[in-house]
């Protein structure tokens, strides 16, 4: 089943943009720019490849790719990589259909980068989204998670703990909230603009250095007439 058209819901992949650079998710979400470099165009491809919808048996897992995805709670729908089912024992009657495949089963989320590994959550907040929506959906508790980062070849363990869970919550309903003010942040440069292929639209140094101007003039002008 496709949400795509349901505009109740915000896009889980936003989540990422917002915790990288709240002007970048504005400039993407709100309004409507996009700039693709060879980063996002590599990952958009690598993404393509595990959104065709297969299913295999993988790392003695089985796996299926491309499921649509949402949360009611936290309003976000989006559509995940890799979901991997790992086969529990259990009595013929326990047996549950998750996402039409029948059975009793530990459910993994997994989520393709073309990157490595960051320092900040950015990956680890879309990655527990995704979980939340799992949860949601299944009825099932989900416990961790991966992330697959291309260019290295390797996978990240999350584990998604109560910190993490809590952050992801607080994080959607900032984004809701941005969203719902329809208000681009103020532009502030910093070295993880470099990579970023909404540098030529965002100019964060030229753009920066106005909004800097414009805030100095008006507060002069506030202590002239105070």
């Amino acid at each position: 089943m496709s949400f795509d058209n349901d505009d109740t819901y915000l896009p889980i992949s936003a989540l990422q943009h917002f915790v990288f650079c709240r002007r970048q998710c504005a400039l993407i979400h709100i309004e409507r720019q996009w700039q693709e470099n060879v980063l996002t165009a590599r990952g958009r491809i690598e993404h393509n490849r595990v959104h065709e919808g297969y299913k295999e048996v993988r790392r003695g897992r089985r796996q299926l790719s491309g499921l649509h995805i949402r949360s009611e709670k936290l309003s976000l729908q989006g559509q995940l990589d890799v979901l991997e089912l790992e086969s529990l024992d259990a009595r013929a009657e326990d047996n549950l259909s998750i996402f039409g495949v029948q059975g009793m089963w530990d459910i993994y989320p997994v989520e393709f980068k073309h990157g490595q590994s960051k320092q900040n959550d950015c990956d680890r907040v879309q990655l527990c989204a995704q979980a939340l929506c799992l949860e949601e959906m299944t009825g099932l508790s989900v416990c961790s998670a991966s992330l697959f980062y291309h260019r290295i070849r390797k996978r990240e363990d999350v584990l998604l703990d109560d910190s993490l869970r809590q952050k992801t919550i607080r994080i959607a309903r900032e984004f809701h909230a941005l969203f719902d003010s329809g208000i681009t942040p103020a532009p502030v440069y910093g070295s993880w603009c470099k990579a970023c292929s909404m540098l030529h639209v965002c100019l964060p140094k030229k753009m920066g250095k106005r909004t800097s101007a414009y805030r100095q003039l008006l507060f002069t002008q506030q202590e002239v007439t105070e």
